[in-house]
């Protein structure tokens, strides 16, 4: 198992003050527009320095990163802070994920570019997009509706055209479009549920972030016949699945 992660992911925080600024942008200037190249640039910085600088090495992942503007999923009047490394908050008590976390959950999907995959915690839609760089189709669910609404709309006006959304409970999973190669979790499980192992293809992988005695562990499992052989990828912290998944007993 690797180092307890520093830059933990945390969905759901309280920030007394949101105050890291990202260095290309002057908070006291007015608004850049969205296709600035202000923007394109604090993009390429974080790139470099909190991916590549650490240990996202897929370059897959990485042009992914760049090319995706993750300013367009956080509320105006933070995207002064869009490129820092951090999370943010995105209204309904939820975050916009550090990119250094979607880099690496990224990463280990380990996707080549004609998968289907599936997302349980859609949340702003920025690893959504992501996803939509380096797969062939990504069908998200999210159980906040107003979240789902607000992503598919973003999603829909980058033109991200092989991304479906839905809202719903992540723990049945979208049936109708499975098979799926590989699916990702962006909230704390105590345990994969049944229902998405069934639609899992032989092979597959998952990466989420699983509940460990008082902590959790990022870990990736491969799908082998009925079960999940799984490796852990350092400590993380996430806000915890809701729904079905706390009431049905392990």
């Amino acid at each position: 198992m690797q180092p307890r992660r520093t830059f933990a992911h945390v969905r759901r925080a309280l920030f007394a003050g949101v105050a890291v600024a990202a260095s290309c942008v002057d908070p006291n200037r007015p608004e850049e527009p969205l296709d600035s190249p202000v923007y394109v640039a604090q993009r390429e910085q974080m790139v470099t320095e909190q991916l590549r600088g650490r240990d996202i090495t897929d370059e897959r992942v990485l042009a992914a990163m760049a090319a995706v503007p993750r300013h367009a999923f956080v509320p105006p009047e933070l995207r002064a802070q869009a490129y820092a490394d951090q999370a943010l908050p995105i209204g309904h008590g939820q975050t916009i994920s550090q990119p250094y976390i979607v880099a690496l959950m990224s990463q280990l999907l380990d996707l080549h570019g004609r998968e289907h995959v599936l997302e349980i915690g859609t949340g702003s839609g920025y690893q959504t997009a992501v996803l939509a760089q380096l797969a062939g189709e990504v069908y998200s669910i999210e159980i906040d509706p107003q979240l789902a609404e607000r992503a598919r709309t973003t999603l829909a006006e980058l033109e991200r055209a092989n991304v479906h959304v839905r809202a719903g409970d992540g723990y049945y999973g979208w049936p109708e479009a499975a098979p799926f190669d590989a699916m990702i979790v962006t909230a704390a499980m105590p345990r994969a549920p049944e229902a998405l192992l069934g639609q899992l293809r032989d092979g597959g992988r998952v990466v989420a972030p699983l509940e460990r005695g008082d902590g959790e562990e990022l870990a990736v499992g491969i799908k082998h016949g009925d079960r999940l052989d799984w490796t852990a990828h350092g400590g993380v912290r996430f806000v915890p699945m809701t729904g079905e998944v706390r009431k049905t007993p392990s």
